[in-house]
């Protein structure tokens, strides 16, 4: 192990019982995975980087002989130049890095040295990888190559009469031309005759030779101590040996380049990444093409989720609408607001230091709920369940189809190499079960168990902090709430005097303790991101798949509790355990369980969405837009000094903000939770997709414009699908048909109300002679005799109508007087039966449509 106290990917030692003898493996590769790798013993010469000046071509891509192309570049800072820095370690970073680069020109790989024109203290190391090396890593990775072009003639596509009217929304036809197709074969370097080579030096495209580039780089040494070979450019960044490795853009993002063809880059920001084409539909060849598989299986994928959304956003706006007329029409908001209805029912108080108060000062509250609680939302509900289902058939099928045409249908697990962290512990033999070859892995079975259920216990353990945040969040409500009622109650909030007609105890509590969960979500997202990077570090996956699939399932698991919480209290906890007011259920034996409106909680539910997916999209604009902006224009103006130099393209690249180790990871999991929004709680927010289309409008083409333009080019990589986030997926869409239909029957009025009309607005339940919604207010709201109390109603009886005697509250019991007084009553056994008959009914009308 590393004995400098800089963390390093080494080999790794073992010291015997006895203790007096030291036994080091060395790490040795496969010839598979490092054809050209041969040591740099102690003692002998090492080769030192030729320097060469700036050439004066600013958009060159080549080293100054104009011949070979800068397949990778390497920063560092001339150690000579530093003036704060302890002699000792400057002197072990040059070493290093001058090891490194002389390891990486004995392997075959050729290496030019450039001064910076900005900051004499920059040294630009470019990188090119000769035909033999690309040959030979091309078998390693299995990269798939022409062998000749695909005389198949296409199937003529159905849309090719619209074409006058279709070919608006797509890129330029002229400006980015249709590729040639071709068959391909995992290319063999002794077999070159039997592939497609035209010209040497555009066989391997630019995103090939950059991964090819970026793999020897994570193998080559940068150290040998005695048999300990400590290697990979991973730990020399992470210990500033470089300062940034990365590939280089083909041209600058604005200006046309002066070549014939123009430049890749400049084409995807004047086609994909401009504003102005948000309505059209994205290159994804060419983004495949230039960023790699990975890339543009993203871009594909939010794409159609973007487009799916356009169907459920015109239905969701259609209920809107519908919720918008319906609203004049209500008979029970109406009941709710009628001076002589709701304006004389005295409602019990909801807290021991709330006040008795009247039904109709709820009257504007439930003219908002008519909006989003109608038979409109219901029928909503039930598409959205059918249209998730929908979505990811669709994708399935849409992704076979990339799979095929980017040839990625026969990407395998072992045409992944692992990750160089995985290698330097493999210290252990074990037989492969099923290839039955002997291999090395870094640990023994009972160690893995040991670091996986470490693992677990981590994320245990902060779900189970999360759950507390939640429980101290339900904590503030209820003490804010009585506060809130105290305080209104007795006039105390003069400074509210603009607004106070429209503060109620339940509108401030809601909305303060939903802008309080936002907060608390950020802050433990923050937090935990870091743990969890440090829980898949420590259980060292094999793969960089494998790393970012565990990561994956970590970071959405944690997400997934922390995003959605809160809204599973109120939408199925919230109001259901409340007792009555002769008996209250008490939390913590001393506050009262929450009690929702007249109307429910759907109302409080739609606020808190409305929040959350707001407050959220703020936030990620103003992390994805605003702060690379602002760091890349403070990069410039520290450098305004010099601005007018002519800067090469690496040095240009430079200036650009890094892409993150993780790179898709953050997208996907901001466009995963959003899908979580708009389907687990759609049934309450039917605005949800509507507000979903438009961010993903303007996220499509956000993401696409850090990429091309405040971005430093990303290393390609290859990918056949979504990864874990498939499986993710299929999760909520699982779980949203049971979310939807619950909310429907348990949160929502609507069964309430269906059961009475139907049932209990007739005979024998009522003297109408027709089937009506006249009179659901007063069948929904049951009778308490404030006698019979046992609490000390003394203090709230000053705030009581003169002669009261009875009160009301939201429940369906026997009023006082009767036998079973409190008890529930008829017409609640009725409304339960029908909520659990149309949960049942959904589940199996949606698996039977799907």
């Amino acid at each position: 192990m590393s004995t400098d106290g800089i963390e390093e990917t080494d080999s790794l030692c073992e010291t015997d019982e006895l203790g007096d003898a030291e036994r080091c493996e060395e790490v040795v590769y496969a010839q598979e995975f490092l054809p050209t790798y041969q040591s740099i013993r102690e003692g002998e010469t090492v080769t030192k980087t030729q320097v060469v000046e700036f050439n004066d071509k600013p958009e060159s891509l080549f080293f100054n002989d104009g011949i070979r192309r800068i397949d990778f570049i390497l920063v560092y800072e001339d150690e000579d130049k530093k003036e704060f820095e302890k002699r000792t370690m400057s002197q072990r970073r040059k070493r290093r890095r001058e090891y490194f680069e002389a390891s990486l020109m004995k392997m075959g790989l050729e290496l030019e040295a450039t001064p910076s024109v900005v900051n004499d203290k920059l040294m630009f190391v470019k990188v090119h990888l000769p035909w033999d090396v690309l040959c030979t890593y091309a078998e390693v990775l299995h990269i798939k190559l022409p062998i000749r072009p695909n005389d198949m003639t296409p199937r003529p596509s159905m849309w090719r009469f619209f074409t006058c009217i279709t070919k608006h929304f797509y890129p330029d036809e002229k400006l980015i031309q249709k590729e040639v197709e071709f068959f391909t074969a995992p290319f063999e370097k002794n077999r070159q005759d039997c592939f497609y080579i035209k010209d040497k030096d555009l066989f391997f495209t630019p995103s090939m030779r950059s991964r090819m580039a970026c793999y020897i780089l994570s193998k080559a040494q940068y150290e040998i101590r005695g048999n300990i070979i400590k290697f990979g450019i991973t730990k020399l960044l992470n210990s500033g040996v470089y300062k940034a490795a990365y590939p280089l853009h083909d041209g600058k993002f604005n200006v046309k380049s002066k070549e014939e063809a123009p430049s890749e880059r400049y084409l995807l920001y004047n086609e994909w990444a401009n504003p102005k084409n948000f309505y059209k539909m994205q290159p994804l060849d060419l983004i495949r093409k230039y960023y790699g598989e990975k890339v543009g299986i993203y871009f594909a994928w939010l794409g159609f989720y973007t487009m799916m959304l356009a169907v459920a956003a015109v239905v969701g706006l259609g209920c809107f609408i519908y919720g918008l007329k319906s609203q004049e029409t209500s008979t029970w908001s109406k009941e709710v607001c009628d001076p002589d209805i709701g304006g004389k029912i005295v409602m019990c108080p909801q807290c021991d230091l709330c006040k008795y108060w009247i039904l109709n000062s709820t009257c504007e509250t439930s003219q908002k709920l008519s909006i989003f609680d109608n038979f409109g939302t219901l029928v909503f509900a039930v598409f959205m369940s059918i249209w998730v289902t929908l979505f990811l058939e669709f994708w399935k099928r849409y992704q076979a189809e990339l799979e095929y045409e980017w040839d990625t249908v026969e990407f395998l697990e072992q045409e992944e190499p692992p990750r160089p962290e995985y290698e330097a512990r493999c210290i252990y033999e074990r037989k492969n079960p099923v290839t039955g070859i002997t291999e090395k892995v870094p640990f023994t079975s009972c160690g893995r168990c040991v670091r996986i259920s470490i693992g677990i216990g981590t994320v245990c353990f902060w779900i189970m902090l999360i759950l507390a945040s939640i429980v101290a969040i339900i904590v503030y409500r209820l003490a804010v709430f009585i506060t809130f009622s105290y305080q209104l109650r007795n006039n105390n909030l003069k400074n509210l005097e603009p607004i106070k007609e429209y503060v109620t105890p339940q509108m401030a509590t809601s909305v303060t303790a939903s802008l309080i969960s936002f907060v608390v979500i950020m802050i433990l997202n923050i937090l935990y991101e870091r743990v969890a990077i440090w829980i898949t570090n420590f259980e060292l996956p094999r793969t960089r798949t494998d790393y970012e699939n565990s990561l994956t399932m970590k970071m959405f698991l944690f997400q997934f509790v922390n995003y959605y919480s809160s809204c599973f209290y109120i939408a199925f906890v919230k109001g259901k355990i409340v007792g009555y007011p002769g008996k209250p259920v008490k939390l913590l034996g001393e506050y009262r369980s929450e009690e929702c409106d007249p109307g429910g909680c759907l109302m409080e539910l739609t606020t808190q969405l409305a929040i959350i997916m707001g407050g959220k999209a703020i936030w990620n604009n103003i992390q994805e837009v605003l702060l690379p902006w602002v760091k890349n224009w403070l990069f410039r103006r520290c450098g305004s000094n010099v601005t007018e130099k002519v800067t090469p393209r690496w040095e240009q690249d430079y200036q650009l903000q890094a892409i993150s180790q993780l790179g898709l990871f953050y997208e996907y999991l901001e466009m995963v939770i959003q899908f979580g929004f708009v389907t687990l709680f759609v049934a309450s927010f039917p605005l949800a997709p509507v507000l979903a289309l438009i961010n993903n409008l303007f996220e499509i083409r956000v993401d696409a414009w850090k990429f091309t333009t405040q971005s430093r080019r990303i290393v390609p990589q290859k990918a056949q699908d979504i990864g874990a986030w498939q499986p993710i997926l299929q999760g909520i869409a699982i779980l949203a048909v049971a979310t939807n239909a619950m909310i429907i029957a348990f949160t929502s009025d609507m069964i309430p109300r269906l059961v009475y009309y139907w049932s209990f607005s007739v005979f024998p339940y009522s003297d109408n002679t027709e089937h009506t919604m006249r009179g659901y207010i007063n069948s929904s709201l049951s009778v308490f005799n404030i006698s019979d109390s046992p609490f000390d109603l003394t203090d709230i009886a000053m705030s009581a109508p003169s002669n009261l005697t009875t009160c009301r509250y939201r429940d369906f019991r026997y009023p006082p007087g009767h036998p079973w007084q409190y008890e529930h009553n008829i017409q609640y056994w009725h409304v339960l039966g029908a909520k659990l008959a149309f949960i049942i009914v959904v589940e199996v009308y949606i698996n039977k449509t799907t």
